[in-house]
């Protein structure tokens, strides 16, 4: 079966598989986008690896709990600011759409790149003092001087919340399947479509199971401060079996 076939539940029951003694589990890990096979692979290797006591992700309506150290934590239909809070250390925000064919996905709750600002504020409110974002981009679309640094008054507004550590990963997306409306404008697409063979490898589009990797490794390894992966940085640890180095390297 294909990886990205497999069920959000599947992802949740790799909670129930011990990975590290109970004592070493601390602290709250807080998923917000646990959709998409991104979002899968994010709760699957963090919840699953039990290095954090308490697991919750952000969800729309009920969905079934009772997992050991997995919960859901119901976000309601008001603006982000007026949530009621909960309390995490670790957070995690991943921009990747549900996939329709997934009941339980449909079920989460999904954060659009414009609720970035206000979502980093109630989650510095509930205390979290390190944050993971996970920002797809259109692969060779981003100027070179902002790969490697913030890139918008939202990510600087992130930052200015104040976490002791913020890990903001660039990872290349395929191109979106767009409508059109007449056939000129079918035409201008194909012959832009040419530009996309013109992007070197290191930008091309990495698995979800690698980019969630990276972040596992980032989230234990990354010292205080603003960390930002470029898409030429997450291919590159993409690639074999030099993930921790690559890693150590870009983080140090």
């Amino acid at each position: 079966m294909p990886r990205d076939s497999i069920d959000p539940l599947h992802a949740l029951q790799a909670a129930n598989r011990p990975a590290v003694p109970a004592a070493a589990a601390t602290g709250t890990l807080l998923i917000a986008g646990a959709t998409g096979a991104l979002g899968q692979e994010l709760l699957r290797r963090l919840a699953g690896s039990h290095r954090y006591a308490h697991a919750r992700v952000l969800a729309r309506e009920p969905i079934r709990d009772g997992l050991r150290g997995v919960e859901t934590y119901l976000s309601p239909d008001l603006p982000i600011s007026q949530w009621p809070l909960t309390s995490a250390d670790t957070a995690v925000i991943a921009f990747d759409p549900p996939r329709l064919y997934h009941d339980r996905e449909r079920a989460l709750w999904v954060p659009q790149p414009a609720d970035l600002p206000e979502l980093a504020r109630w989650l510095r409110t509930c205390g979290v003092r390190t944050l993971a974002i996970v920002q797809p981009h259109d692969q060779g679309k981003l100027p070179e001087a902002l790969k490697r640094g913030l890139a918008s008054l939202d990510e600087q507004a992130v930052v200015a919340n104040g976490f002791d550590r913020v890990i903001l990963v660039r990872s290349a997306r395929k191109p979106l399947n767009a409508k059109f409306a007449n056939p000129a404008e079918r035409l201008a697409a194909w012959m832009l479509s040419v530009v996309r063979f013109m992007v070197p490898s290191s930008e091309q589009p990495v698995r979800a199971s690698k980019v969630a990797e990276l972040v596992d490794v980032s989230l234990r390894i990354a010292p205080p401060g603003v960390h930002v992966a470029a898409p030429e940085m997450v291919w590159e640890a993409s690639q074999g079996q030099q993930m921790q180095a690559v890693a150590q390297r870009w983080l140090s």
